[in-house]
């Protein structure tokens, strides 16, 4: 009588399987993109995107701020120890393959922390248009660093292209989610903007309520706009099939910047975006380039 397979997995497997449930649970636009690499680089993806997962979670957990730096500070520390060779963590220990693999620096990994602990302790509330700027490299930017790295170009274009779709990313989720920051206590709309439509507060639900809300709102769609043209122009002089991933995520980010606009800042609840369908879609049609 066969004998049945009771091996268990390995801890290189664990830590695979890991980041990659983490990954699929979150219910990303990410995840179909990221399907679409060749498996090391889509476990790396999975890596990488989980460990964006549990950071940005200390920050919006109902922690209290002695609590989210403890967590914050446990991060650096776990990447400390994953380069020096000695991860502990399951989300550390399949990232090292990865930062082998593809010479991820750590300094990415340190950005994105630090943009982190922007939300977890100092509660952002109408950033100058430059700490904005800073904040969408750290948490979106060097995201995309280490992607482009991971997809397999590591050029000056790609690494431009990383920064540019990072900052609309992240500005388009801005948009997508005022009323969501506004309950955390949180309002990014850059202060020169509120303040050359006559909003003198930097309180959210004030802010969500203000008259001239929508003015301020188009302002800011019209800088997300044009740094998807910069990438857009980027992604021109890359390989297509190479950032694929990157492309499908352009493609659903800027559909929902679209939506948002063509929806207004009226009914905030409204729900906008492609479906899980259009996404499907996307994924398929940029899959087969």
């Amino acid at each position: 009588m066969a004998q049945a397979n009771t091996a268990q997995p390995t801890h290189d497997q664990e830590a695979r399987i890991h980041v990659r449930e983490l990954t699929k649970r979150s219910g990303t636009s990410f995840f179909w993109a990221m399907r679409l690499l060749p498996p090391e680089r889509r476990y790396a993806m999975y890596a990488i995107y989980a460990f964006c997962r549990e950071v940005d979670d200390i920050a919006d957990e109902g922690r209290s701020p002695e609590e989210k730096a403890h967590g914050i500070e446990a991060w650096r520390a776990a990447i400390e120890e994953l380069y020096a060779g000695a991860p502990r963590l399951l989300i550390t220990q399949a990232l090292q393959h990865a930062v082998r693999d593809y010479r991820l620096p750590k300094d990415d990994f340190l950005a994105i922390i630090a943009g982190m602990e922007m939300d977890a302790i100092e509660n952002i509330r109408a950033p100058s248009l430059s700490k904005l700027e800073r904040y969408c490299a750290r948490v979106a930017g060097a995201v995309g660093l280490l992607s482009v790295r991971t997809f397999g170009d590591s050029s000056e274009t790609a690494l431009k292209l990383a920064l540019a779709e990072g900052k609309a990313l992240q500005l388009t989720n801005i948009l997508r989610d005022l009323r969501e920051d506004a309950d955390r206590g949180r309002l990014y709309l850059p202060r020169e903007l509120l303040e050359k439509h006559g909003i003198a507060t930097d309180d959210p639900a004030s802010v969500l309520t203000h008259p001239r809300l929508g003015k301020v709102c188009e302002d800011l769609a019209a800088i997300t706009r044009a740094s998807y043209d910069e990438a857009e122009r980027l992604l021109d002089r890359l390989d297509r099939r190479t950032m694929r991933p990157a492309l499908i995520m352009l493609s659903v980010y800027r559909r929902t910047l679209d939506a948002l606009v063509a929806r207004g800042w009226d009914d905030l609840d409204a729900d906008v975006g492609p479906s899980k369908f259009v996404k499907l879609y996307l994924a398929v049609r940029h899959g087969f380039f």
